[in-house]
């Protein structure tokens, strides 16, 4: 195989471009209706009642955390197992970051540790909780909120992996991830090996209101135009003396920043979003293939109900001689993620104590992120199940994990 396969990647169509050049020849470049559209298109899509879209997901996490009030030393509870964004934003705001180790039947935030973390801590002592849906697994967030009412806490719900994702609560009711209905708010993702891409771009979904609006106002430096919202009185607005604020007139209200999303991007973001139930169900169907055949000394399993698959994670006691293997085949796999609480930058905190971490470490020393996107065709897949099938076999071997999350 002369082509390189790797372990994501995006794909644009014809429809696609149609739709960023429609814009391209429109009035409106940024700030237009094409990103009206598509915030409630999204918020249909996964069920919440606002959407507002952003730069990136790493905006969607900062902005997000502004609109929480994080003060200085403010203590954010999330996992070690997951891009650092998740982990930075809480930083950016001067709150401290307290990792609580995953759950090594699934690999995500471990319900049970972070709820004995509360509970082995004064009441007030935390302020919110990142749950992260990693890999496209939806956390079970009906029974993180009802943790988090207990110890009054927010929760801002990491969806980045899982557009489309559902979990069954108690009542056996669908709950779509980043739906609104248990997180205060919810973030995505619109990167080029995401479900949806916009090239770069982010999304905040969220129930209430006066979120909604907060949100807003953050991604445009503060300012607002609503007139029903101003401080200033109309004298000195510079409208001449008259009754009503002169059309011009904004005022910046507090410390925002520019963290929008163009209509170029949103066109393409609207375009994908369109083939967003049908490109689940094509990284299902290769999820499918990878659980069927795969030399694994697990037990035969299905997909699972409501995963979105965002990656298809393999756990392989000799992961560096199979990454070099795939590699000289043009196989080109990725780890996710080396554990925030060891890079550099976070091993000065003292808010952790890594034998609580022990899960995470474990994990990450096996792990690897094998081809997953929609458009991975059945031959390159054969391919990949061939090449890793007889590396097992030449080393007697037997994948540990298999995408069980």
């Amino acid at each position: 195989m002369s082509k390189i396969i790797p372990y994501g990647k995006h794909n644009i169509n014809k429809e696609d471009i149609r739709s960023v050049i429609k814009v391209l020849q429109s009035d409106f470049l940024t700030q237009g209706p094409v990103i009206e559209k598509f915030e409630k298109d999204f918020a249909k899509y996964v069920g919440a009642k606002h959407a507002v879209s952003v730069s990136n997901g790493t905006s969607a996490l900062h902005l997000s955390m502004l609109a929480m009030n994080i003060s200085p030393k403010d203590k954010v509870i999330t996992t070690p197992i997951t891009f650092v964004a998740t982990a930075n934003c809480v930083k950016y705001c001067g709150g401290e970051v307290v990792f609580c180790d995953i759950n090594p039947e699934n690999h995500l935030l471990d319900f049970n540790k972070v709820k004995k973390l509360l509970e082995n801590s004064p009441k007030g002592t935390y302020k919110g909780i990142i749950p992260v849906d990693f890999t496209g697994m939806p956390i079970n967030m009906e029974e993180y909120r009802l943790l988090a009412d207990e110890f009054d806490l927010w929760i801002i719900e990491d969806s980045c992996h899982a557009p489309g994702g559902y979990f069954s609560d108690s009542d056996g009711n669908i709950q779509k991830c980043g739906n609104g209905k248990y997180a205060d708010l919810a973030i995505f993702s619109f990167h080029p090996v995401k479900h949806i891409t916009c090239g770069e771009g982010g999304m905040i979904t969220t129930n209430n209101s006066k979120l909604f609006e907060k949100i807003k106002k953050l991604r445009t430096h503060g300012i607002t135009k609503n007139h029903n919202d101003f401080i200033n009185p109309i004298k000195i607005s510079g409208g001449g003396g008259g009754s009503k604020y002169p059309g011009w007139y904004m005022e910046m209200q507090e410390l925002g920043y520019n963290s929008r999303l163009s209509d170029i991007n949103a066109a393409l973001g609207l375009s994908q979003l369109k083939r967003a139930s049908q490109n689940l169900r094509l990284r299902k169907q290769i999820a499918q293939k990878y659980i069927n055949e795969l030399n694994t000394n697990f037990y035969k399993h299905t997909t699972i109900e409501g995963h979105a698959y965002h990656l298809f994670i393999i756990l392989c006691e000799k992961r560096q001689e199979l990454y070099e293997y795939l590699r000289k085949n043009k196989i080109y796999t990725q780890v996710h993620y080396f554990p925030i609480h060891l890079m550099p930058f976070y091993e000065r905190s003292k808010f952790y104590n890594k034998k609580d971490l022990s899960n995470s470490e474990l994990y990450y020393g096996k792990c690897l992120s094998i081809p997953m996107y929609p458009t991975l065709s059945s031959k390159d897949q054969e391919f990949i199940i061939n090449k890793m099938n007889n590396f097992f076999e030449k080393y007697n071997h037997k994948l540990q994990w298999l995408a069980l999350n």
